[in-house]
């Protein structure tokens, strides 16, 4: 049994019903994208979330993750606030060794706004791990539309039929296969692994000096990436970043990520960050960094991104990011 080191809500599930219109085939509740994953794979699981409850919005939604489906990552999705719980797992488990005992054992998107009328995906990020070919893993998942909920967390016993299930689980069938784990696979780490400054010359513009700009690689098709530099202020003026802007992408957020009492959760800065005088700002993975939503192009490592960065005193400044590996190297 999972012990949760944070006060936790009881998991009900997640339930949605598909009106008659809609084709033939399709998901009448939370279903998987792909319903298979190969063993020990690093997989993107994707949750399909086909409408409201009862013609609500959907405000919220609550994936609890079984065992075996380690090291998970969530994708932040624009106007939802991320919540991360973690707990222990029942067993030890390799992540290019080093031996992981704890990690993600729900996630929540909340405060969010998801129509009735309106289709969407929660996607995580993870590890298949320790899992037997044929073992079928349940993600008991909660939709919380306002003061309704819906619940979808049945598994069939012994390998059963869950279409005979009224509020069945989404699952994921593992299946045989080779080791199919690749390094590049996050679009973003926010476990807090440290950041590797590229190569290449620091950018001053006044008295603020912006050094080590990097990006991770993404996931082909993922619309979300990470981005991380440092600015230190020699001045004797606090500045502020106000907003960032670039080519590649149609909006580019400033967010914070806080971990407090084993929950990790994140939030878009509108407001910016304070650059007070003689201090450093580091943006870095599982603290401060920008979030591109909406990118034209998943980046690669390799490559470099354009960022136009604009201060309150300091005023816009061009700024290039390479491109770095998913895990910052």
């Amino acid at each position: 049994m999972k012990t949760i080191e944070t006060q936790t809500i009881k998991t009900l599930g997640l339930a949605a019903l598909l009106s008659a219109c809609v084709a033939a085939g399709a998901e009448a509740h939370v279903s998987f994208l792909d319903k298979e994953a190969t063993q020990e794979s690093t997989i993107l699981a994707t949750l399909q979330v086909p409408h409201g409850c009862d013609g609500k919005a959907t405000t919220e939604v609550r994936v609890k993750l079984p065992e075996g489906f380690v090291f998970a990552k969530p994708q932040p999705k624009a106007g939802w606030e991320l919540e991360v719980i973690k707990g222990d797992y029942q067993k030890t488990y390799d992540n290019h060794g080093d031996k992981v005992k704890t990690g993600a054992v729900e996630v929540r998107w909340k405060n969010g706004d998801l129509s009735d009328d309106f289709y969407d995906t929660f996607v995580i990020q993870g590890r298949v791990s320790g899992v037997e070919a044929g073992t079928a893993l349940a993600f008991p998942v909660t939709q919380m539309c306002g003061e309704a909920v819906e619940a979808w967390d049945q598994v069939a016993k012994d390998g059963g039929d869950s279409h005979s299930l009224k509020s069945p689980a989404p699952i994921l069938k593992v299946v045989a296969g080779e080791d199919h784990d690749h390094g590049d696979m996050a679009s973003m780490d926010m476990t807090g692994m440290s950041a590797a400054a590229p190569a290449g010359e620091a950018v001053k513009a006044g008295d603020l000096e912006i050094s080590g700009a990097f990006a991770k690689a993404m996931l082909p098709g993922q619309p979300v990436g990470g981005g991380f530099f440092t600015v230190k202020n020699d001045g004797k003026t606090d500045d502020r970043l106000l907003s960032v802007s670039s080519p590649v992408a149609g909006e580019v957020q400033i967010h914070e990520m806080v971990t407090k009492d084993n929950v990790m959760r994140m939030r878009q800065l509108k407001d910016g960050i304070a650059i007070a005088a003689g201090e450093t700002v580091k943006l870095e993975p599982g603290n401060l960094h920008l979030m591109f939503q909406k990118v034209k192009t998943p980046f690669k490592q390799g490559d470099t991104v354009p960022v136009t960065l604009t201060f309150e005193k300091a005023g816009k400044i061009d700024l290039v990011l390479q491109v770095l590996s998913a895990q910052g190297k």
